[in-house]
């Protein structure tokens, strides 16, 4: 049973199920679908969907597992995306995201507050060499991060803007 601020979404894989079979979708559409829905794609989700299309909840996970767009755990409500290429490393990318890390006091081997107000993703280049370090936040690109300017962004987007 996959629950969604305390309400059953059984609504919602009904109408994934449905569009699914109605577009003759293929695996990628359902998991396109459920990280749209849930931010993420939920094991019992997967599950569902196996036991209905009678495909092996394995085929889901080794694609959602292959393609860095889906995200088997949920994510924070504001996303920050760091650039660890050969430049943005060069100038720092480490040091930053370690403050960012210590900042938000995310534990160890894990990329989410436990509140879920921020994650932090690592990337291997974004493409803006020109501009490094650089960090997007919730899709928004900055270029020239420091530690400092970053702690701003984040002090900012804590106080909801």
């Amino acid at each position: 049973m996959i629950l969604k601020k305390g309400v059953v979404l059984q609504e919602s894989l009904e109408r994934i199920l449905e569009d699914y079979h109605r577009s003759d979708g293929n695996l990628i559409s359902i998991l396109q679908n459920l990280e749209e829905e849930f931010g993420y794609i939920p094991q019992d989700a997967v599950y569902w969907f196996a036991e209905r299309l009678d495909i092996p909840p394995a085929k889901f996970f080794g694609v959602a597992t292959f393609y860095a767009q889906f995200h088997l755990k949920p994510r924070g409500k504001n996303i920050i995306t760091a650039c660890c290429g050969t430049a943005c490393h060069v100038k720092g990318a480490e040091r930053i995201i370690n403050s960012l890390t210590r900042e938000l006091q995310i534990p160890s081997g894990e990329d989410t507050t436990e509140d879920r107000e921020f994650t932090v993703e690592k990337v291997n280049c974004v493409g803006a060499c020109s501009i490094a370090p650089v960090v997007i936040i919730n899709k928004e690109v900055h270029g020239k991060m420091t530690p400092e300017k970053l702690m701003k962004e984040i002090k900012n987007l804590r106080r909801g803007r």
